[in-house]
């Protein structure tokens, strides 16, 4: 694929709940092994390294006995949201809560540092897949799937606006999150721009490409981006990507699923590797 010059060194299952003649939305409704409730339940968690998606903690929560989660939360990189009591006590009934609960991941979240270390046990350049809000838990478990049979060294989702390791994510990667390593980012563009002076290039997924995938250069230490389901990459994230990769279209149909794109450009570059090898 045509690059620019190299002159650089979930949708989940939504809830709706009404309060107060308003609508308040929740964006899934974990089953009961995916909540931990209690300071004590999930300071533990936290310590031993358990995976956690997020917290919530009731509005008026005594600031001084939360001290100590909430450091080891802002250590951990977990996001901690407020919420109310009435909300907690909706996903925890008939469990003492304390005012805190948390989601908790099938696996730990993995760092990035681990996700080059394994591309260097391997011997090979980074191979990264990034989902640009992907919150569909099927796109997400399907594309986990393609990661660890394309040979991919490590997933990024962001934290925000996008689906978390559920168990619905788990069932439907029919086993890879134990073997995909997946890594929870902040901002996408920064994350981005950090990668960047670790020397990966940023290939996205998009219709405007100038090169489609089966003439794209995808070898070298590389980070597939994929959009997210209906609007596709985000305008800065598209503009932060090194180039853009089309996938060739011959029939009626102008797209393709996140999941199918994703598993197309992923094998791409697995054979522009093994070819390199032969």
């Amino acid at each position: 694929m045509e690059t620019k010059q190299k002159k650089r060194p979930a949708k989940e299952e939504r809830t709706v709940l009404k309060r107060g003649g308003r609508q308040e939305e929740r964006r899934d409704a974990p089953s009961a092994d995916e909540i931990l409730v209690g300071r004590n339940a999930v300071f533990e968690a936290l310590k031993a390294g358990r995976g956690i998606n997020r917290i919530l903690v009731a509005q008026g929560a005594k600031d001084a006995a939360l001290a100590p989660l909430l450091a080891l939360a802002r250590e951990h990189s977990v996001p901690v949201r407020p919420s109310t009591r009435q909300k907690l006590d909706l996903l925890a009934p008939d469990l003492r809560h304390q005012g805190v609960l948390a989601y908790a991941a099938p696996v730990a979240y993995a760092s990035l540092d681990d996700v080059f270390k394994r591309a260097e046990e391997e011997g090979e350049p980074p191979l990264l897949l990034l989902l640009d809000e992907i919150e569909d838990p099927h796109n997400f478990g399907a594309l986990l799937r393609t990661a660890d049979a394309a040979g991919v060294h490590g997933v990024l989702v962001p934290e925000r606006r996008s689906c978390a390791l559920t168990a619905t994510v788990a069932k439907t990667a029919a086993g890879a999150v134990e073997h995909v390593p997946v890594v929870r980012i902040g901002n996408i563009v920064q994350e981005m721009k950090r990668l960047k002076e670790r020397g990966l290039w940023f290939a996205g997924a998009d219709m405007a490409g100038e090169k489609d995938l089966f003439h794209a250069d995808l070898k070298g230490a590389l980070c597939i981006v994929i959009g997210s389901e209906g609007k596709g990459l985000g305008r800065l994230v598209k503009e932060t990507c090194d180039f853009l990769v089309r996938i060739p279209m011959h029939g009626k149909i102008n797209s393709l699923n996140a999941s199918v794109a994703g598993a197309l450009l992923m094998y791409e570059a697995r054979r522009t590797r093994l070819l390199k090898k032969a």
